[in-house]
């Protein structure tokens, strides 16, 4: 389990190419992303956890151990590396499901102790991880299995909002989600295509673009969550670190209670100035 090589995943890129020591070294450096921006994301959303939930700071603590798994099997491709990464994935998945799954889809001794419904999804968690270390491959059907309900769950609640920014930023999340399934495909199933093209790297572009997708995913479920549980505090989408440029910058929920807002709004006016 924990020899090199000694998974049965294998991605398009050459092993050892550039270092002797990585595997797959486009693959393992592309996790960087997942280490760069949730310590922002923390900073960002510090008002958020203070007037709604904090569980947020759980789901961006755990993207930052998706990559620390994903660098770990892409450089040593171990049966263990593969796990870690899957197993990241799934909690990933169980901790935006118990912070952020709509009350009014739950029955109602749920809704009452939503609690109570947390646990129960930890207890699902932990279920799936010992079976996914007896069967690896449950662990992959479990992973598809959760990307379904979450797409429905995101599309539902985007049909019943009228915000133009918060739409655009689900259009722009949905886009990019289709790029990263598209690169993931075409590196798994088309790879002699690409190696004659000397392009074997789609997986690591797929690294950057899940990671953009899924974490702007969470903008949303935390916008919906706000406007449900604090609408007093009068939750907004906003961008940093310049308002203006939606698509290059970072989304984030802004609360008209929140002193890291008023100090980001600040920054943000500055850089209108520049």
């Amino acid at each position: 389990m924990l020899k090199p090589g000694s998974s049965p995943v294998d991605w398009c890129e050459s092993n050892y190419i550039y270092s002797p020591f990585i595997a797959e070294y486009a693959n393992t450096v592309s996790n960087i992303i997942f280490f760069a921006l949730p310590p922002v994301l923390i900073w960002l959303f510090q008002p958020y956890a203070n007037h709604c939930n904090r569980g947020i700071y759980v789901v961006w603590g755990m993207l930052i151990v998706v990559g620390a798994c994903s660098m770990y099997f892409h450089a040593t491709l171990s049966l263990l590396g593969q796990l870690l990464d899957e197993l990241a994935i799934l909690w990933v998945f169980s901790a935006a499901f118990a912070i952020w799954f709509p009350s009014r889809y739950l029955p109602l001794y749920f809704r009452r102790k939503r609690s109570s419904f947390s646990f129960l999804v930890l207890a699902v968690a932990v279920i799936s991880s010992l079976l996914a270390l007896i069967q690896p491959a449950f662990n992959a059907f479990a992973l598809m299995t959760l990307g379904v309900p979450t797409l429905v769950l995101l599309v539902s609640e985007l049909s019943r909002c009228d915000n133009s920014r918060v739409l655009r930023l689900g259009a722009r999340c949905g886009a990019v989600w289709i790029l990263a399934v598209a690169c993931w495909v075409n590196d798994r199933m088309f790879c002699e295509t690409w190696s004659n093209l000397n392009f074997p790297y789609l997986h690591a572009f797929w690294h950057v673009l899940i990671f953009i997708a899924s974490y702007t995913a969470c903008v949303l479920f935390a916008y919906f969550d706000a406007k449900h549980q604090v609408p007093e505090q009068d939750p907004v989408l906003k961008y940093w670190p310049n308002d203006r440029y939606e698509f290059l910058s970072v989304p984030y929920i802004g609360l008209s209670g929140g002193s890291l807002t008023a100090e980001v709004d600040t920054f943000v006016r500055k850089q209108h100035l520049i």
